[in-house]
């Protein structure tokens, strides 16, 4: 007996790449970047990261020769990491006048002013124990590390910080930057907050970088348990009533359920960080020939993009501005 065959067809609609990209529901573009960057001492510098292949440690001459190709690839913004010279319990490098950030984000505003400026708001890349705040007695205690992030942060936006992005997890922290800032007069500078940051094993080249793994213990107390989805959304409500404009979600493909829940529940515009074990795990699998490089990136960010994303944090941001172009 024959088979009525169906009325509808979907493959009519990917029959040609014209077809295909006529009904696309989700795209690429390099604004949809923004490129993290590593700045460290020193004159030109470029040091390689072995874990993170094509990604450097940067002096601050070099990351604005980094920064004016970024510019010119269309990428609109970096978000911008420190590497002190020195480090100690209470991370001083972080908030310093003439701190490592600091004198790249004055650098980067006088060469390259219009790109976007990014500030990741931490300490773990300047304390000698390498956690996001204060230790006492071997506990990373809430209140006195949030009262020196918010020195951190006003000490980036007066170097001229364009965003200021809290990434440390502690309680409240968004509220106080908010408060410190507006009493200072920046009251026009928004956050964004790494809202749902997860204690994920996909840190590791990042760690590598920033030369900031946790020297005893790790960061399970304040960062987010992989298991948690509701404490996600109630973590990024709290920060939006504290004050935050954007939110983000990290690392970004393991958690992609909770970037669309975020985006369809709350409409706020939402960032997504594709982190440095996402981006090694595809440069060496790319490298073992086991996938196709250009289409495991393009595929990896355009997920995350239709999760939700309105920009991606992502070390494959020239890359894939190049391969858009």
């Amino acid at each position: 007996m024959a088979v009525a065959f169906p009325v509808h067809r979907p493959r009519r609609l990917r029959g040609s790449e014209a077809l295909r990209s006529l009904v696309r529901e989700a795209g690429l573009s390099p604004l949809d970047f923004v490129y993290p960057l590593f700045v460290c001492p020193g004159e030109g510098v470029r040091v390689p990261i072995e874990s993170m292949p094509g990604v450097c440690n940067l002096s601050v001459d070099c990351l604005v020769e980094e920064c004016r190709e970024v510019a010119g690839l269309g990428i609109p913004g970096v978000i911008v990491f420190g590497i002190p010279p020195r480090k100690d319990a209470l991370g001083t490098g972080g908030y310093e006048e003439c701190g490592i950030v600091q004198e790249a984000i004055r650098a980067l505003k006088r060469e390259v002013p219009g790109l976007l400026v990014i500030a990741d708001t931490c300490l773990c890349e300047y304390t000698d124990h390498g956690h996001c705040g204060v230790v006492e007695d071997g506990d990373v205690v809430n209140d006195a590390s949030v009262e020196l992030l918010a020195r951190t942060a006003l000490s980036q936006v007066m170097a001229g910080a364009d965003v200021i992005a809290p990434s440390d997890m502690m309680d409240g922290r968004v509220g106080a930057i908010r408060a410190v800032l507006d009493q200072a007069g920046f009251e026009r500078v928004p956050i964004l907050s790494y809202a749902a940051k997860y204690a994920s094993s996909f840190y590791g080249p990042f760690r590598d970088a920033a030369q900031s793994a946790p020297q005893f213990g790790d960061r399970r107390s304040y960062q987010m348990d992989p298991a948690n989805h509701r404490e996600a959304m109630k973590e990024i409500r709290l920060d939006l009533e504290e004050g935050a404009d954007m939110i983000m979600v990290k690392p970004a493909m393991p958690y992609l359920d909770v970037l669309y829940h975020a985006k369809t529940a709350l409409d706020v515009p939402a960032a997504a960080y594709q982190v440095s074990g996402e981006f090694a795990m595809l440069k060496a699998a790319a490298r073992n020939g086991w996938l196709d490089p250009e289409r495991s990136m393009l595929e990896s960010l355009l997920c995350i993009k239709r999760a939700g994303a309105d920009f991606i944090l992502t070390y494959f941001a020239k890359d894939a501005a190049r391969t858009l172009a």
